[in-house]
């Protein structure tokens, strides 16, 4: 907000000093701020729920096997918004002890079925658009600490 001169000076007759907000109409103001809390980086009830069911579709794929490949031993361990709601960071945790723990083997696999996972939790859950799945594999010491 442009100040001029005059209303400048009637203004700090009656406070110490300016602040940006100074002048504008507090409902425009709380306005303006629910507005921006809509459009996407709100972590809220809804937000919260859209990652409890992706996890939740993601536990049951893995303990299924998608497409011949075996993924029983994975297990979703969390499931958070990385920006806004269009792209989700799932972690995810090895839980086959017996085996030697390979990161990138579990990645790629993970990278390479990730539209046919996209497409699964699309069918189960109820939005619009389906959100970009990010994953993030950690081995048996992770899950311990």
């Amino acid at each position: 907000m442009v100040l001029d001169k005059r209303t400048r000076e009637q203004m700090l007759a009656h406070c110490g000093a300016i602040h940006p907000d100074d002048g504008v109409d507090p409902r425009h103001a709380a306005r303006q701020q629910v507005g921006q809390s809509r459009r996407g980086g709100c972590r809220g009830r809804k937000t919260r729920q859209l990652c409890q069911q992706i996890g939740q579709t993601l536990d049951l794929l893995f303990a299924e096997g998608v497409d011949g490949l075996e993924l029983s031993d994975l297990r979703v361990v969390s499931v958070r918004a990385a920006t806004d709601n269009s792209r989700m960071l799932v972690t995810v945790v090895a839980d086959d002890l017996d085996q030697p723990f390979r990161r990138e083997l579990l990645a790629s696999r993970l990278q390479r079925l990730a539209g046919r996972l996209r497409t699964e939790v699309a069918q189960a859950i109820t939005r619009r658009r389906a959100p970009v799945l990010t994953f993030v594999v950690l081995g048996h010491e992770a899950e311990a600490a």
